[in-house]
């Protein structure tokens, strides 16, 4: 077994964003005045297992659909290469949907949750991450072939992770935390839309109806922009309306890195020279949570 192949197919240049939507949750809960630090653990635990099972799964669908093949231009997959087989990833699949739910039932235990109802809600809420994971670009119908990516990164990383990170931490949830929990989102599918950019012309072959096979590259660009646009929107307006210090601006700091991601993709036409700046953006959201939330911090 080769290592280095499978490093390479669990993708930990995207593990930023799942630690963004994750950070996210606890700087708000602990701005709320409750962080809980085994939630902290087990949260980031289980968050960067489903990133890594999201993405073998995703080597292995588009490798069985035709999506991943010489012509692509992005790096090399590992089925598709050869590198793994197809029998050894389903093995890590498998093994990384295990991971997950053991490190989901830990989270879950480390919250506290007194109810039954709310554990069975979370416990249902675990199976369908994993499964959202696993059904991107794996089954008979898989959602990301459809267009729906998007979506479903809204629901997970922006949604799901921040408000639902927050409420384990707390027991309790705030109507403000939309806004925060937006922001992530919106930064994820941003990612999501570099990702549809750069493989527009392979997914089109394969029938992948990604957003940007639908609505052509130049609109795919103009919505990448609207998605960096609405991310930092939404920061603002849950600053103002929680607003103690102008420190809680310091957010606004990743301005030039998220306005250099959204040029490159505007001006790069070759989409083989987009692949830097998924690494790029996925750093970048990571950077906007961490200024994000200590200026929460500092005037807490």
């Amino acid at each position: 077994m080769n290592i280095q192949n499978w490093i390479k197919a669990f993708r930990l240049r995207t593990l930023p964003l799942a630690l963004a939507s994750v950070g996210m949750g606890s700087f708000l809960a602990n701005y709320y005045g409750k962080l809980n630090y085994d939630v902290l653990i087990y949260s980031l635990i289980t968050t960067v297992f489903l990133q890594i099972l999201s993405n073998l799964a995703n080597d292995y669908g588009d490798s069985v659909h035709g999506a991943d093949h010489e012509g692509r231009k992005g790096p090399n997959r590992m089925v598709q290469s050869g590198f793994i087989s197809q029998k050894a990833m389903k093995s890590a699949i498998i093994l990384f949907a295990v991971l997950s739910f053991i490190s989901g039932l830990l989270l879950i235990q480390a919250a506290s949750i007194q109810s039954l109802y709310l554990v069975l809600f979370f416990v249902l809420l675990g199976i369908g991450a994993i499964a959202s994971a696993i059904r991107y670009t794996m089954g008979k119908k898989p959602y990301g072939y459809a267009g729906l990516g998007d979506i479903f990164v809204l629901i997970f990383f922006g949604f799901t992770g921040v408000i639902g990170t927050f409420f384990l931490h707390t027991g309790f949830l705030k109507t403000i935390l939309i806004l925060p929990s937006l922001s992530v989102g919106f930064l994820s599918t941003a990612v999501l839309n570099v990702n549809n950019i750069r493989d527009l012309e392979s997914d089109a072959l394969a029938g992948k109806m990604s957003v940007p096979v639908r609505i052509g590259r130049k609109n795919a660009v103009w919505y990448h922009i609207t998605l960096l646009s609405l991310a930092i929107i939404s920061a603002v307006v849950f600053t103002l309306i929680e607003y103690n210090g102008v420190v809680q601006f310091l957010f606004l700091l990743s301005l030039p890195l998220l306005y250099i991601n959204g040029r490159a993709i505007s001006a790069h036409k070759d989409s083989s020279k987009l692949d830097p700046y998924l690494k790029q953006l996925a750093l970048s959201a990571l950077i906007f949570m961490l200024l994000f939330g200590m200026g929460l911090q500092l005037v807490a």
